[in-house]
């Protein structure tokens, strides 16, 4: 949900990449919280920290404990970020309450990256 976000705010200014420690594939949950902001992350795909450790970042947003105990030996000198969000519900039988509950992680995501792009990652911790 983050890469969609930076994609929509600041993939103009600047290379957009995500990636995680176990990668399975890109939710369909969150691909329809997303699209319900507008926001198409269908063509997205999950893919592993490994895929860029000779990649040289700027910045580095870490958003579970698991990855940022795992990523600072890949990125080297970049700028590393941790904001923690809760993982989003998942299972088989999709219940309302799932779906709020991804609503509301897909809004706190939003609000914080977008704010982040906007603002060039200037004035974030």
């Amino acid at each position: 949900m983050a890469e969609g976000v930076l994609r929509r705010y600041g993939g103009d200014r600047f290379e957009v990449h995500s990636a995680g420690t176990r990668p399975t594939s890109v939710s369909p949950l969150a691909m329809r919280v997303m699209a319900e902001i507008d926001i198409d992350i269908t063509k997205q795909r999950a893919k592993h920290v490994d895929d860029y450790k000779d990649t040289a970042f700027d910045v580095v947003v870490t958003v579970c404990d698991t990855a940022r105990e795992k990523c600072p030996a890949y990125f080297g000198p970049a700028r590393k970020l941790h904001w923690e969000f809760p993982d989003p519900p998942s299972g088989i039988n999709i219940t309302p309450e799932m779906m709020a509950e991804f609503r509301r992680v897909r809004d706190l995501i939003h609000e914080r990256f977008r704010r982040a792009a906007e603002e060039g990652f200037a004035d974030t911790a």
